[in-house]
């Protein structure tokens, strides 16, 4: 976020790069960085003549390189937007020549999604010499919640960790989509206001109460009432609680338990950092310890990657969700 809001800076300070390469797996930034450039550089009577949206399905280099060496009309720049640039990437190279001299008029924009050009090769030593080289990188899944949380305050809203778990449990990693969700919540909820569970659940339509973080805490304290009724939603509600996202967060969640196992130091701020979760949810990791030992949760971490694989179809091809469910219950508590 931070090279973001430099290279947002510079734009707006009258200082823009004759091309940004905008590449990486995570294509939330690409797009909000293109969609800045593009709202905001030139006056709404300046864009009908000097602003250009490319396709790379649609277009070709030389296409891009014709567009990019004209001039502007009545205006200080030209820009030239190629989306999706990813479809160029047997030809991209052949942009060096253009890299090397850019037309200091014009804007070019590639959005070059889920690649990255290579260092070594000629182009990205040009573009990085002449112009703005940025890498978006996908966030781990441990990344997401923290990047909810500082989005959010960057809009004057406070959120609880539980409610970060909930986002990220519901929507993934996929900022874009996370990002409409908090859109929504701000066209709703007034700013300085916490997002709770609460808000969540009225809002967005997240299960406050049965949902993954909720049985993962309840099998972890080993209160099988609880965790039994949440199986039950999940198996008469499966298309919005898949198997594979139940196993694959109890695996994590097992997983970490038995690092937790293995520590030396289990005070709060150490147990966080090794784990990398919130400092809120350590007492979580202590109960479970408790209720769990090292050598029974290695057996649980092998029946879960068991699990996954008849989740799969790998060896029971004929098990719906609702008896892999109960049988993941079975096999951990």
């Amino acid at each position: 976020m931070d090279k973001v809001k430099e290279i947002v800076s510079e734009i707006n300070k009258g200082n823009p790069k004759p091309i940004y390469f905008l590449m990486g797996e995570e294509p939330y930034y690409i797009d909000r960085i293109s969609q800045y450039i593009a709202e905001n550089v030139l006056t709404e009577d300046e864009k009908g003549f000097n602003q250009m949206v490319l396709y790379g399905k649609d277009t070709s280099v030389d296409d891009i390189v014709a567009n990019a060496k004209r001039f502007p009309m009545m205006a200080q720049y030209q820009v030239v937007i190629v989306k999706e640039a990813q479809h160029l990437s047997r030809t991209i190279e052949n942009l060096v020549s253009y890299a090397e001299n850019p037309q200091p008029t014009t804007i070019l924009v590639l959005c070059y999604k889920y690649k990255k050009l290579d260092k070594r090769k000629k182009l990205y030593k040009a573009i990085n010499k002449s112009g703005e080289l940025f890498e978006s990188k996908k966030l781990y899944d441990n990344q997401v919640a923290d990047w909810i949380r500082r989005t959010l305050a960057s809009k004057k809203y406070k959120i609880s960790p539980k409610s970060c778990v909930m986002l990220v449990e519901y929507l993934g990693t996929d900022l874009s989509k996370i990002s409409n969700e908090l859109d929504k919540l701000a066209l709703i909820v007034p700013p300085a206001t916490e997002i709770t569970p609460d808000l969540i659940e009225e809002h967005i339509g997240i299960s406050k109460d049965f949902n993954n973080f909720e049985l993962k805490k309840a099998i972890g304290e080993r209160d099988v009432k609880k965790a039994s009724r949440i199986i039950d939603y999940f198996v008469q509600n499966p298309k919005d609680n898949p198997f594979v996202v139940t196993v694959t967060l109890l695996n994590t969640f097992f997983t970490q338990l038995l690092q937790y196992h293995g520590l030396k130091d289990h005070s709060p701020g150490n147990v966080a950092k090794v784990l990398g979760v919130n400092p809120y949810f350590v007492n979580e990791y202590v109960v479970a310890a408790k209720n769990y030992p090292m050598k029974r949760v290695s057996g649980i971490i092998s029946s879960l990657r068991n699990l996954d694989l008849k989740g799969k179809g790998v060896g029971a091809s004929n098990m719906g969700q609702a008896d892999l469910l109960k049988e993941l219950l079975s096999e951990i508590i």
